[in-house]
């Protein structure tokens, strides 16, 4: 194939942001430099007729854990996996390394830890905790995308989660620089309150998690949001039943977005095996009927994009209490997958694919500020991925990139696969670390 970034790709069926059509695309020193709405023959790459190009994933919702907890994961495995599954950018999220992206020493050694090792472009979240309140704009100044918080204990203790009154200052600080707040919504004394024995079995720890609990950590967020003014997203929704306070809060003119996760679009409660701590996570994969309600938010437009929320860890914390779901660590691997799973999904919904790269390529891009990414659009990175529906592929964790070879997405059948990946015109083996840092545009 040509390298490293100038050559000219045509395909048949190519996703543009108005659809889905014949398109040549120019590169020229990485960067997208024409589009034309038809096919070239003496274009330097075809795509197979039976082929989609699409634009590289934005994934802005991975935790690559270093430097700290580099066991979980490392910038080198996960950003590796993100490339085979078609994502060309990640941001990783201030926890669960050690130190919490919580301060601009804090950044610093995460920059210097990634040094090197990307194998795709990427930028941090900065995290809002008791301890940096007041401090916000100085992290914001250094170039993080924006701020996480939690409304509940995070699962490590380095990173705090904000009561009502931090919140408050959290959302009023924040709106003072016209930044972003991403929230992890769940009340913690909803769930205090329910039902939380140690089992095996999978409908325990749904009880454990209610969808009640997503409800009223989002109604304190709106309500905040409401006297503050702050810029604030919705992170990994899970309960379908928040759409109608989503939908309540954008009618007022609130600035609210909202994302979910293939792994609750794509897996249910109903067909998790009980003892399988790969499938936990938190707030938990619901019912199909609740599925179902989050697709029709997705096409309605209530939920704004789909990230993974990457956040593995090692088999020993995984499997800690030997399948005791209230023991084992929460968190899905899918940052490989999760592209692939929602190209199938829609598929087989007779959704377009249009659809699916907005809501993981386009709209994340734009969504969280990331420059000149999220589309074959002239003057974009030259981001490209080929999804080819006539290659089967069958998950097996095993041959994952991520460092803990363990994914609820194991056994997944899905009717198509990833088969080639560019980032910023340079063809990805898995080999290049020639990944980026991105700044807000």
């Amino acid at each position: 194939m040509p390298e490293p970034s100038s050559f000219t790709i045509s395909a048949a069926h190519a996703v543009s942001p108005t659809g889905v059509g014949p398109l040549t695309v120019t590169v020229t020193n990485g960067t997208i430099a024409t589009v034309t709405s038809a096919e070239t023959p003496d274009a330097d790459i075809r795509v197979d007729p039976g082929d989609v190009l699409l634009p590289g994933g934005v994934d802005t919702h991975v935790h690559l854990n270093e430097p700290g907890r580099t066991e979980w994961e490392g910038f080198a495995s996960g950003t590796a996996a993100a490339a085979a599954g078609g994502v060309t950018t990640v941001l990783d999220m201030p926890l669960n390394s050690i130190p919490s992206t919580t301060s601009p020493e804090a950044l610093a050694t995460k920059r210097s830890a990634a040094a090197g090792k990307l194998s795709v472009d990427l930028g941090y979240w900065g995290g809002a905790v008791p301890q940096n309140l007041g401090h916000l704009e100085q992290l914001w100044d250094e170039g993080v995308f924006g701020f996480k918080c939690f409304t509940l204990p995070s699962g490590v203790d380095e990173f705090e989660p904000l009561d009502a009154g931090q919140l408050h200052r959290a959302m009023t600080e924040i709106a003072s620089f016209h930044g972003l707040l991403i929230v992890h919504a769940e009340d913690e004394k909803t769930i205090e309150a329910a039902p939380a024995r140690h089992s095996r079995a999978y409908a325990d720890f749904l009880n454990s998690r209610p969808a009640e609990a997503e409800l009223r950590a989002i109604e304190l967020v709106i309500a905040t949001m409401r006297e503050t003014g702050c810029r604030t997203h919705l992170l990994h929704l899970s309960s379908a039943r928040g759409l109608e306070l989503v939908a309540a809060a954008r009618a007022e003119g609130l600035p609210l977005s909202v994302e979910t996760c293939p792994h609750y679009l794509c897996l249910s409660a109903e067909t998790i095996p009980d003892g399988a701590p790969e499938f936990k996570c938190c707030p938990p994969i619901r019912d199909a009927g609740n599925q179902e309600a989050l697709w029709q938010g997705l096409l309605d437009g209530l939920i704004d994009i789909v990230v993974t929320d990457h956040s593995p860890s090692t088999r020993a914390r995984k499997f800690a209490g030997d399948g005791d779901l209230q023991l084992a660590w929460g968190g899905i691997a899918g940052v490989q997958v999760g592209y692939t799973a929602m190209l199938d999904a829609a598929t087989r919904r007779g959704i377009g694919l249009e659809r699916v790269a907005r809501w993981m390529s386009q709209g994340p891009a734009e969504l969280m500020s990331v420059p000149n990414k999220g589309g074959l659009v002239v003057g974009h990175d030259a981001d490209l991925a080929i999804w080819s529906p006539r290659t089967p592929l069958t998950v097996d964790a095993a041959a994952l990139r991520h460092r803990n070879p363990i994914s609820a997405w194991h056994g997944y059948q899905s009717i198509g696969s990833i088969t080639d990946v560019w980032l910023r015109g340079n063809h990805l083996d898995g080999t290049k670390p020639i990944g980026h840092e991105l700044f807000r545009s």
